[in-house]
Formats: structure tokens, sequence, C-alpha cells
């Protein structure tokens, strides 16, 4: 039997030119932050997939460390990281599917008329099963012993037409409680914790329940310049409380969280105004 060429090459001289030899390279991502190129591939069968190489040190530290979360954390909302390859310059790609859908994430030119707010103006139900979704495979994460780290609207793609919210880049999420040793974490200022920006402070479950909440704000405000709120009076003050400056004051466990929030839910749907 052949050898599937992405799920068990061993090694590689160079990451692109051997995709285009066993498939029609569809996608191209360059000049990523991460310091990644990725890659939409599809093979002779139909089949699609994702590609990511790091190009620098940085970015390869980043896969060695997605590479123990994605072993320790199994969830259908997680997109998994099923292979990894050598390549010529002496480091390493990693291989997972591809999944259909829209990232989140939108400059903020084209925050109000990119795939953000086509997701703000969804029916508020089908914004709850999101949400429930990402809460979800943040139980796992708890379980599993990792903090979040570098959740942002970016690590979300949505596929509109299946109704369904797929998690992608997880690659910074750690093993926790940790005590920052750094200035501060990688990650969006928009989501980002107090605690992430102080050397010395510990990064626990209250840091990623701080990222949930901050999530779920984004997620069920309505799009515009004055972004309005379109659940309960309950759901947000849950929200305010798990993005309190002082983790002390938040939910100290995603599961806490996800409790509560799935009792408002049960109290009664979000207002669609």
């Amino acid at each position: 039997m052949t050898p599937h060429p992405l799920l068990e090459v061993t090694e590689v001289a160079r990451t692109e030119p051997y995709l285009r030899t066993v498939g029609e390279v569809f996608r191209v991502f360059r000049d990523q932050d991460s310091g990644c190129v990725s890659y939409g591939v599809r093979l002779a069968d139909g089949e699609r997939w994702f590609v990511k190489e790091a190009t620098t040190d940085a970015a390869q530290q980043s896969l060695n460390r997605a590479r123990a979360f994605h072993q320790a954390v199994r969830h259908p909302v997680i997109v998994p990281q099923l292979h990894r390859f050598a390549t010529g310059d002496g480091r390493t790609a990693v291989v997972l599917p591809w999944r259909h859908g829209e990232s989140l994430y939108s400059p903020a030119p084209l925050r109000h008329a990119g795939p953000l707010a086509r997701f703000q103006a969804l029916h508020v139900p089908r914004v709850l099963r999101a949400i429930d979704r990402l809460l979800d495979a943040h139980l796992a994460v708890e379980a599993a012993g990792f903090v979040a780290v570098d959740l942002y609207d970016g690590a979300f793609l949505h596929d509109f037409d299946a109704d369904a919210l797929h998690l992608i880049d997880l690659d910074e999420y750690r093993p926790g409680p940790f005590v920052l040793r750094a200035d501060r974490l990688p990650g969006s200022r928009r989501f980002m914790a107090p605690e992430e920006w102080q050397r010395g402070s510990t990064i626990d479950t209250r840091t990623t329940v701080h990222a949930l909440g901050r999530a779920v704000r984004l997620l069920l405000n309505a799009a515009g310049e004055k972004p309005t709120w379109r659940g309960t009076a309950a759901q947000l003050a849950l929200v305010e409380r798990a993005t309190r400056p002082d983790p002390a004051e938040r939910f100290t466990r995603v599961a806490e969280l996800t409790a509560a929030w799935r009792s408002s839910a049960q109290a009664g749907p979000g207002n669609a105004a």
C-alpha cells in the first residue's frame, strides 16, 4: 500500500515544493505573527489538509508546545494535530485536517463588515450554541490540566453553513498553573487578563475564565460602532464576573463558569434585541 503523503512522511527537504508534488496547494498563509507558514492542500483523492511549518525558532517552540497540548487534549471542537514531519532546515511541520469555515478575526477597519459582523448578526440561539461549544471544549482543556494562552477571535473558525464552531491555533496553551517568567504572555490585548502582563504572576484556570468571558462578550454582542449586548442581564453579570481584574473575584474554574452559564441559559433565551 502506498504511504499516505502527509500522514506517513517523516522528512522533506522543503515543505512547499514537496506539498506541490503530492497535491494541489489551494491556500497559502504567509506573513503570520506566529512565524509559521501554513498551506491548504488537496490530495488526488479529494481530501483536504492543513499543513503548518515553523520558519523561526520561536515558531518551532510554539509547535513543540502544541504537540504536548494536542496529545493531552481531545475534543470535537478542537482541530487536532495528527502528524508531524521534519523539514530541511531542522524544524518541523504539522498536519491537521482541513475544516471549512471563516476566521472570526477581523482587523479593526473591517471589524464591522467581515465574518465577525456576520456572526454577530446570527440569531441568538445559534450564537449560544457556538458559545456552548467553546465552553465545552475548555472543560476538556481544564480537565487535562492546561490553561488558555493566546485565545482570541483568530482561534475561532465558524462554518456558517454547518452552524459549527471550530478552534484552531491553540499552540500557546500550557500546563498550569505556572508562574509567568517573562514580562508578558503572547496574546491579544482585547482578551488578555491583567496577570498576563505581570512577571511573577500566577497563570491558572482563572486566567482561562477571563479569556472565555471576553470571548463570550464579543460573540454575543451585536456588531456596530457601539456594540450592544444581545444576551440576558443574568448572562451579562456572569461575563462581568469572569472578566474582573482581580483573579480572586472571578469564577475559580472553567467548570464553575460553564455550570453558571448553562443554568442561565435554561432560565430563559437570550434577548434577540
